[in-house]
């Protein structure tokens, strides 16, 4: 059996270091976690986590952002084809307000992600992940003639940030199941009335 290549032990250790941030992350908060905590529970030095990703820091951000490419690839997209792109989102919204519920979530997305990465960073990050897939429904949408004419992109991004803040809703409720039924409610609501 050989060694593994050093390009093989650096992901190794940056992927040690990912799936400790995001544990720990997830389940105590950005604040709540030294980096002490996360490279004893990565099995690497100190000097690896400034390597890797320049700090705590620097974790939490490609935490954030694996956490949210994640989120994206749970959205099955074949079915804005299905005939009923606006119905598919509406499914989508519903799914991601599900996804919501997950305290893991709402530490690392919605709660840590604009306090760690600051807003216009995390803005960046939400709309790099989220806003393709809403204009790629309403798109869909406006093909199959579902769509009363609107400005997609402009319409799109005001979704992303009603998407978001139902979800911040959720993560500060005490009642979430109640809260989530609520959001989707109004989120049916809201798509609804963009139908032509």
């Amino acid at each position: 059996m050989t060694g593994r290549t050093q390009a093989e032990r650096r992901a190794a250790t940056r992927a040690a270091l990912v799936a400790a941030g995001r544990d720990l992350f997830g389940a105590r908060g950005y604040d709540a976690v030294s980096s002490e905590e996360i490279v004893a529970a990565a099995g690497v030095t100190r000097g690896a986590l400034y390597h890797h990703f320049d700090g705590k820091a620097g974790l939490f951000a490609a935490v954030h952002e694996q956490v949210e490419g994640e989120i994206v690839a749970g959205f099955d997209l074949s079915a804005l084809a299905d005939g009923d792109p606006l119905g598919a989102l509406i499914a989508a919204a519903a799914q991601f307000l599900d996804l919501s519920l997950d305290p893991s979530l709402q530490r690392i997305t919605l709660l840590d992600g604009p306090a760690v990465l600051g807003w216009e960073r995390w803005h960046e990050v939400e709309q790099r992940h989220g806003l393709g897939l809403i204009e790629a429904a309403l798109n869909a949408a406006a093909v199959a003639g579902q769509l009363r004419p609107l400005p997609v992109p402009e319409v799109a991004l005001m979704l992303l940030g009603a998407f978001m803040e139902a979800a911040l809703q959720l993560a500060r409720a005490d009642d979430q199941p109640a809260a989530r039924d609520r959001a989707v409610a109004a989120m049916t609501a809201l798509l609804d009335g963009l139908r032509a």
